[in-house]
C-alpha cells in the first residue's frame, strides 16, 4: 500500500474517533473491490448497524486539496446522524426472522481474490474467481436500494441450509431484475431506452453473431453482471446464437456475450477486456479478468483462460 494512503487512513481514523467517540476497535479499514471503513453504530444478538465509507474516493478529494479535518468532520457528521436516528438498525433486525427475509434475498458477484476478508463468515459460492454473494435488501428508495450481506450465523438461526438459501437468492434475483440484452442503437439514440426482453417465446430479440458481440445485463442495471447466470439465461442465450458463447466480464454491472461461431478466440478478448478495465472500467466495478464460456451441450459454464 502506498504509504501516504496508509497515513491518509490512519489520520482518517482518528479523525472520525476524536470526533464521534466511537472506539477505534469499531472502525475497521477492509481494502476490496472498493477500499472502505467499516464503522461499527450499534450491535444486538448478532446484528450490526454500520456505516461504509469508500476510502478511495476520498482519498482521491484529498490529493485534489480537501483538507483531512474537513473530510473527517464530514464523515463524522453523517456517521453520528445515522447513530442518532437509527436509520436501518430495525430494519436490518427484521431480517433475523426467515419468513420476512425470504422475498428480500438476492445475489451480487463480487471478485473473490480482492474480497476474502469480507467473505469471511458470509454465505456465497464461487466459480473461478467470481463470488456469487448473497444480499438481503435493507430498505429501498429513489437513490436505490441498501443491502447486507446474509452472515452464516442468520442461516442457522432460519433453521435452513446454506444451498437453499443461495437457491432462494439466484430465484429472487431473476424476478427482482430481469434480464435485458442492450443494444448500442438503443443506448446511444433513446435516454429512456430500457433493454430488450428475450427470455420470453414472444420476445424478438436478434443477438448480433459477430465479432462485436452483445451487451447483457439487467432491468436495473447495477450489478446486472449476474444476468447470464440467472435461471434458463445462458440456454436461452445460445438458442438464439445457435451457439456455444464467451462471457466478458467488463465490469460488474454487465457482461458482453460473444459467439464462439464469430472467429474471436479467447486470447483476443481477454486483449480487448485488459484494456477495458484499465481505460474505462472504475476499479470499484471491478469483476475478473478471465473469458468464461458456456457450452449449450454441457449446459455448463468453464473459464477458457489461464
Amino acid at each position: 500500500m502506498d504509504k501516504n494512503y496508509e497515513l491518509f487512513i490512519k489520520q482518517l481514523i482518528n479523525g472520525i474517533h476524536d470526533i464521534t467517540n466511537i472506539s477505534l476497535e469499531n472502525i475497521k479499514f477492509v481494502k476490496g473491490n472498493e477500499d472502505r471503513l467499516n464503522i461499527i453504530l450499534a450491535e444486538h444478538d448478532g446484528i450490526y448497524e454500520a456505516c461504509s465509507v469508500h476510502v478511495d474516493e476520498l482519498y482521491t478529494a484529498y490529493q485534489d486539496g480537501a483538507k483531512l479535518n474537513v473530510i473527517a468532520n464530514n464523515i463524522s457528521n453523517d456517521v453520528l446522524h445515522a447513530k442518532n436516528n437509527n436509520v436501518y438498525y430495525d430494519k436490518t433486525k427484521e431480517l433475523m426472522d426467515y419468513d420476512t427475509a425470504k422475498s428480500r434475498l438476492f445475489v451480487r458477484l463480487i471478485n473473490y481474490d480482492k474480497n476474502t476478508d469480507i467473505l469471511r463468515n458470509v454465505v456465497y459460492k464461487t466459480f473461478g474467481d467470481i463470488a456469487f454473494t448473497v444480499y438481503a435488501i435493507v430498505d429501498e428508495n429513489e437513490f436505490g436500494i441498501v443491502s447486507t450481506k446474509i452472515l452464516k450465523f442468520m442461516v442457522k438461526k432460519w433453521g435452513k441450509n446454506e444451498n437453499d438459501i443461495f437457491n432462494e437468492a439466484i430465484k429472487n434475483t431473476y424476478y427482482l431484475t430481469p434480464p435485458r440484452i442492450y443494444k448500442w442503437e438503443g443506448v446511444l439514440c433513446d435516454e429512456s431506452y430500457a433493454g430488450e426482453s428475450f427470455m420470453n417465446d414472444e420476445d424478438i430479440c436478434d443477438l448480433d453473431k459477430s465479432f462485436s458481440g452483445n451487451t447483457l445485463s439487467t432491468t436495473r442495471k447495477t450489478n446486472g453482471a449476474i444476468a447470464v447466470f440467472l435461471p434458463g439465461v445462458a440456454e436461452k442465450i445460445s438458442e438464439l446464437l445457435d451457439s456455444d458463447f464467451y462471457m466478458v466480464f467488463t465490469s460488474i454491472h454487465e457482461v458482453m456475450i460473444h459467439s464462439t461461431g464469430s472467429g474471436v478466440a479467447p486470447k483476443d478478448l481477454k486483449l480487448v477486456l485488459r484494456d477495458t478495465l484499465r481505460e474505462v472500467t472504475p476499479s470499484s466495478d471491478y469483476l475478473t479478468e478471465e473469458i468464461y464460456k458456456y457450452n449449450r451441450k454441457t449446459h455448463k459454464f468453464e473459464c477458457v483462460t489461464d
